[in-house]
Order: structure tokens, then C-alpha cells, then sequence
């Protein structure tokens, strides 16, 4: 098999990630081509609008509407996919592969939902797909999912994979900032889109956990698998009783691996606070990632923006031009053989903080206790707080021993039909770890 005298790319795509990208591949030229072994070539860039003003004007002759003039042309070798989103861009990554051509993606919507079809396609072409920018950015997972750690086996991965909230919940917890304000600020510091649903309500997370879920455990796990809640309920109060108990707060994705089946899960979760989790601040990402023969291994850096995201972009250009440079035979793309059950959440064990605006009158902790108790439910400490004479009301916070979700979600149900219960404030998971 020949190697090639210089290695095609084509861009689909030029907003914040594709205007890095296109920057690096021209400044960065020199370097690409010493670590490949010759040039690298912008065959086209896939945009929406030709007259737009762009930062980087070199590539105006390159710039074009037509993806089939790309998806076609023989020159391209790699198609460099940053749209962003599933339509069109499933389309055009299905069709580079189908033409042959080998695909780098950050895609992590695409690669959640359509991972297992995206690769089998691969396979069959004799093509490889890399998508290690589609989670956590410039900090390296999927390449040590797939080759540093594959011969262990992973018991769990637990993620601060959404640099938004994470920024949000940091600036919470350290200012006791209201959620609604920093959430703006968090907009005008362009940390949050216009409309930050996928941030804060966890899908944005629940895709990148069910691409990492799929690699860990060899097993494919769509985002519609992975339980979810977001961080809208979590009000100041919250974060200061975590500090008094010893704990941060973090939205995490969890997954983990017992009995033959596997549990992903995103949620908002009180985190020890000597772990290294919990003192993950601002938009940075971490994942910490639990083996059999390495340990626990812990990936930390930034998560998102043009520049992480172009990072790991690159590292997966050079890996497949490499071998497109020098002709030889390209490693197949992964294959998931298991198809293992995933546990609903709740069949989850674990302690609670729960958190109840009551009525401030004697007996409403011996009601609650009664409750609980009657669902195997065991109270490890209560603290109350913030008794209001004219309104004779309380605030009781609970903190329990392990139970199963199914109780406890059977308890809130019953806590909410008691007189004497005013609000169930808040419930949040606390994450154990060995």
C-alpha cells in the first residue's frame, strides 16, 4: 500500500470550533508536517453562508455550500466534521465513510446516538472514526478508553463533563450566588449558550456519558439510556448545608458496572470533599475513571471552547494521516460485542440529602422518621434550621444511611401527603467512593 505525497482535508463546518481549527491547521503547518510526514491540505470548508465575515479570510477560496463537492472530491482523505448537532451532519458522516474516506468528529450528539452504526459502517469501508473531541475537549478519555486502559476492566467512571454547570454550581458553592443570576453571567461570559437547556438540565452531559459508558464496558449505551436530572432545583441553601456535612456539590455522570449489568446516570450529587472530584472548580473538566489493574485513574483539564476542542481535533488528524501518509494498514475501528442490561435508577443504592420545609410543631420528626422507617429508611443525622416564629415553620435537614431509590422515591410521595410537610426542598444523591 503507497503513502501519500500530502493528505487531503475537508471541513464541514466553520463557526467557533471550525474557525479554530482551520487557524491551527494553517499557523500550526510546519509542525503538522514534521509530525506526519508531509503536508496537510484544506481541500474545502462546508459553510451555511458564503458572504458572512470571517476572522480568518485565508480560505475564502475554499469556502463553499456544496458538502457533495467535498464529500466527493478524490483529493479528501479526512473529513473533519464540527457542525455540531444531528442533521445534517449524520448524514454527511455516514456518506464520507461510504466514499471511504476516514472521519474526525466532535460529534457528541451524533456519536451517542448513532455510535454503534457510525463505526460498524467504518469497519465494513475499512475506515477509522475518531471522535475524541466530542467529550471533555482537551482533556484526553476516549483515546485511553480505547488503548491505555483496555486491558483493564472499568468498574466505574464518575464526570464533571459540563464545564457550564460546572461554573455555575463552583460560583454557588464558593459566593452563595443565586442560580438564576449566574446563570447569566455565566451567558455573558459566553460559558452558556442563549438557551442553556442541554447544559443545565444534563443532556449536554448524558450524551458524552453514554459514549464513554460504550467504551468502558464494551457495550452500546444510547443517551436515552442514561437517567437524568439537571441543577434548577438547587437553591443556596443547599450548598451551605453540604459544607456544614463535609460534602460539594457536583453535577456528575455516573457509570458503573455490578452483576452484569451496568447504571449510567446524571445527576446533581454531594461529593466527599476530600476527593479530587470536588475540588474540580470553574469550566473545567474531570473524569475519574475506577480499574482493576490500573486503579483509579484521573483525567482533569479544560472541557470546551475553540481552541481544547481544536487540540483534541488535531491529536486525532495526525493519528489517522499518519498512517494515510505512510500507506499502512489502519487499525478497525472498535467494536462493542456485549449487550449488557442497564439497571433503571431505581435499582440504586445509596445515601440521601434530603432537605423539608415543615410545620415548627412537636412531632413532625417523629412523622417523618415513621415514614421512612416503614420503607427501610434509616436516618443518619438531622440538623434544622431557620425555625420562622410568625410563619411557625422549620426547615429540617436529613441525611440517610444507604437505601434503595425505590423507597426513597415511595417516601417522597408520602412526605408530600403529610400535613405537617409544608415542601420537600430538595432531595440529592451522595456518591460513595471506596
Amino acid at each position: 500500500m503507497l503513502g501519500k505525497a500530502s493528505v487531503g482535508i475537508g471541513l464541514l463546518g466553520m463557526g467557533v470550533v471550525g474557525g479554530g481549527v482551520v487557524r491551527a491547521l494553517f499557523e500550526k503547518d510546519q509542525q503538522l508536517t514534521g509530525l506526519i510526514g508531509c503536508p496537510v491540505t484544506l481541500q474545502g470548508v462546508l459553510v451555511r453562508d458564503l458572504d458572512k465575515q470571517r476572522s480568518y479570510d485565508q480560505v475564502r477560496d475554499l469556502l463553499t455550500v456544496d458538502a457533495e463537492g467535498i464529500l466527493n472530491n478524490p483529493d479528501v482523505d479526512i473529513v473533519v466534521e464540527v457542525m455540531g448537532g444531528e442533521d445534517p451532519a449524520l448524514d454527511y458522516i455516514l456518506k464520507s465513510i461510504t466514499h471511504r474516506k476516514h472521519v474526525v468528529t466532535a460529534n457528541k450528539e451524533v456519536m451517542a446516538r448513532h455510535g454503534e452504526r457510525i463505526l460498524s459502517l467504518a469497519r465494513e469501508k475499512g475506515v477509522r472514526v475518531l471522535f475524541e473531541a466530542s467529550v471533555a475537549g482537551a482533556t484526553p478519555i476516549i483515546a485511553p478508553l480505547l488503548r491505555d486502559l483496555v486491558a483493564n476492566e472499568i468498574l466505574a467512571i464518575r464526570a464533571i463533563i459540563n464545564g457550564t454547570t460546572n461554573y455555575i454550581l463552583t460560583r454557588m458553592a464558593n459566593e452563595g450566588a443565586d442560580f438564576t443570576a449566574t446563570l447569566e453571567e455565566a451567558k455573558d461570559l459566553g460559558y452558556a449558550e442563549a438557551d442553556p437547556t442541554n447544559d443545565i438540565e444534563g443532556i449536554d452531559a448524558a450524551y458524552k456519558l453514554a459514549i464513554l459508558a460504550t467504551l468502558a464496558f464494551r457495550s452500546t449505551v444510547k443517551d436515552t439510556d442514561v437517567y437524568r436530572e439537571g441543577i434548577t432545583r438547587l437553591a443556596a441553601r443547599d450548598f451551605l448545608y453540604a459544607k456544614e456535612l463535609g460534602y460539594a456539590i457536583k453535577l456528575l455522570a455516573i457509570a458503573g458496572k455490578q452483576d452484569g449489568a451496568i447504571q449510567v446516570r446524571v445527576h446533581p450529587v454531594f461529593v466527599p470533599e476530600g476527593t479530587m472530584l470536588a475540588k474540580v472548580g470553574g469550566v473545567l473538566n474531570a473524569v475519574d475513571v475506577e480499574t482493576d489493574l490500573a486503579g483509579r485513574v484521573f483525567f482533569h483539564g479544560r472541557g470546551a471552547g475553540s481552541m481544547p476542542t481544536t487540540s483534541a481535533i488535531l491529536a486525532d488528524v495526525v493519528d489517522v494521516a499518519r498512517n494515510v501518509a505512510g500507506g499502512v494498514l489502519l487499525q478497525p475501528s472498535p467494536a462493542f460485542s456485549e449487550s449488557l442490561r442497564v439497571r433503571p435508577i431505581q435499582e440504586l443504592e445509596t445515601r440521601y440529602y434530603l432537605r423539608l420545609d415543615v410545620a415548627d410543631r412537636p412531632g413532625v420528626l417523629a412523622q417523618i422518621a415513621m415514614v421512612l422507617g416503614d420503607l427501610g429508611i434509616s436516618i443518619a443525622s438531622v440538623i434544622q434550621k431557620e425555625t420562622d416564629e410568625v410563619a411557625h415553620q422549620a426547615e429540617i435537614v436529613l441525611m440517610t444511611h444507604r437505601a434503595m431509590e425505590a423507597s426513597m422515591e415511595r417516601a417522597i410521595e408520602a412526605l408530600e401527603g403529610l400535613k405537617d410537610v409544608r415542601q420537600v426542598g430538595n432531595l440529592v444523591r451522595v456518591e460513595e467512593f471506596e
